[in-house]
């Protein structure tokens, strides 16, 4: 059974937050969890950005996103989407 991830992404970042959510979405393919990260609008204030988990469990993978998250301080920026 495939598994999904989805993160919502606010859409007004500065320059520091817009990098550390590209390394993020990097973190996530080079560790490969997936391969590809679909990007869809959810509304004027959020993008959704949607895969499916290739590698590891989706809890191993939601350890290493909020680990991520809360090093980089990006808990105003992105969270897990359920």
């Amino acid at each position: 059974m495939e598994k999904g991830m989805k993160l919502k992404v606010r859409k007004q970042l500065d320059g520091r937050q817009q990098s550390n959510i590209i390394k993020l979405k990097g973190s996530i393919i080079s560790r490969g969890y997936t391969q590809i990260i679909h990007i869809a609008d959810q509304d004027e204030e959020f993008h959704i950005n949607f895969f499916d988990i290739e590698t590891g469990t989706a809890s191993e993978v939601q350890e290493f996103i909020n680990a991520f998250i809360a090093r980089e301080e990006l808990e105003d920026s992105v969270s897990i989407f359920k």
